[in-house]
C-alpha cells in the first residue's frame, strides 16, 4: 500500500494542534492581551511542517511518536516566535502572516515583541519539562535543547535574519545568499528533525546524515518561497510581490525564475540520497521533502 502523505500531514498536524492547546494558556489567563496574542500567531494557520518533520525523524526509530509531542510543539512556538518578529515594522514590515493580520497589527509592536518573547521562553520551558516527563535521558534533552538553540540563536535564525536585513536594497554574492536562507530557515528545519531522530535514539551516522538532509530541504524550501514571491500561490499568507518591493535577497533576483525553480529540484534530489538508507521508515521523510517545493511547480 503506498504512502498516504495527505493524512499522514493532517493527522500529525491535529495531534500537533491539540498539544499546543494544552500546553498554552488561555486567553482568559490575566493579562488577557498577551495570552491573546500569543494564540492569535500560533493557531493562524500553518502547515505545522517543522514539528511534523520532528515527529517524522522520531519515527524513523521508534513508534512511539507521541512522546515527542511536546518537543514538537515547542518547535512550532519557536517557528511563530520568529515570524511574529520578522513581520515587525523594523524587520521586514509585513501586514499579514498566514493569509491572516499579523500579531503587530493586532495588538501593537509592544505586545507582538513580548508576545514573541514569551513563545521563545515557553518552548525552552516546554522542552525541559515534557522531556523528562516523557523518560528521555537528561542528556538527550539537553542535546535536543542546546542544537535548537543554535537553529534559533546567532548560529542560526537571528544570524539570518540579520545578513537578510543588512543585504536589503544592496548588491549581495551567491554565497551570501547561501548563508541567509541556511541560518534563517534551513537550521530549524535541520535541528527539528535530527531532535526527533536524536529522542528516538538514532546514532551519530544517522544524525550526521539526518543534518545534511535537513539542511538541503531547508534551502530548498526557501528556494521555493523565492519562487512562490513572484509566482504568488495561497501557501504564501502574505502578498505576492514583497520580496521584490523591499529588495531583498532572493535565488530568484540573482539567478532567474526558472534557475531558481531547477535549483530547488536539486537540492531535493541530493537530499533524498542522504536518505536513501532509511528504507521504509524514511518515506515520510522523503515524500514531505518533495512536498516543501511542488508547490512551485
Amino acid at each position: 500500500m503506498s504512502f498516504d502523505l495527505q493524512n499522514y500531514l493532517r493527522d500529525r498536524k491535529e495531534l500537533i494542534d491539540r498539544g499546543l492547546d494544552r500546553y498554552l494558556p488561555r486567553e482568559s489567563r490575566h493579562p488577557e492581551i498577551i495570552h491573546k496574542a500569543v494564540r492569535h500567531s500560533v493557531f493562524a494557520g500553518g502547515k505545522r511542517l517543522r514539528p511534523v518533520l520532528l515527529l517524522a525523524g522520531y519515527e524513523l526509530f521508534q513508534d512511539d511518536y507521541k512522546r515527542a509531542l511536546g518537543f514538537a510543539c515547542a518547535v512550532e512556538m519557536l517557528h511563530t516566535y520568529s515570524l511574529i518578529h520578522d513581520d515587525l515594522p523594523a524587520m521586514d514590515n509585513d501586514d499579514f502572516r498566514r493569509g491572516v493580520a499579523s500579531s503587530h497589527k493586532l495588538f501593537g509592536e509592544a505586545i507582538a515583541i513580548l508576545a514573541g518573547d514569551a513563545l521563545q521562553a515557553e518552548a525552552f520551558g516546554l522542552m525541559a519539562r515534557s522531556g523528562l516527563e516523557s523518560g528521555f535521558s537528561p542528556k538527550t534533552v539537553l542535546d535536543a535543547i542546546s542544537d535548537l538553540a543554535d537553529a534559533a540563536g546567532m548560529k542560526g535564525m537571528v544570524s539570518g535574519q540579520a545578513l537578510d536585513m543588512e543585504t536589503q536594497g544592496k548588491s549581495y554574492s551567491e554565497k551570501e545568499l547561501e548563508f541567509i536562507h541556511l541560518h534563517k530557515t534551513g537550521a530549524l528545519i535541520r535541528a527539528s528533525i535530527v531532535t526527533g531522530a536524536r529522542l528516538a535514539g538514532g546514532d551519530e551516522k544517522a544524525l550526521a546524515a539526518l543534518s545534511g538532509f535537513g539542511l538541503k530541504i531547508g534551502l530548498a524550501f526557501q528556494v521555493a518561497d523565492d519562487v512562490l514571491d513572484v509566482k504568488g500561490g495561497e501557501s504564501l499568507g502574505k502578498p505576492a510581490g514583497s520580496d521584490q518591493k523591499k529588495k531583498k535577497a532572493t535565488y530568484v533576483e540573482l539567478f532567474g525564475l526558472n534557475r531558481a525553480k531547477g535549483l530547488a529540484g536539486s537540492l531535493i534530489s541530493e537530499s533524498l540520497e542522504l536518505i536513501r538508507d532509511f528504507g521504509t521508515r524514511g518515506e515520510p521523510l522523503r515524500l514531505l521533502a518533495r512536498f516543501m517545493v511542488e508547490r512551485v511547480n
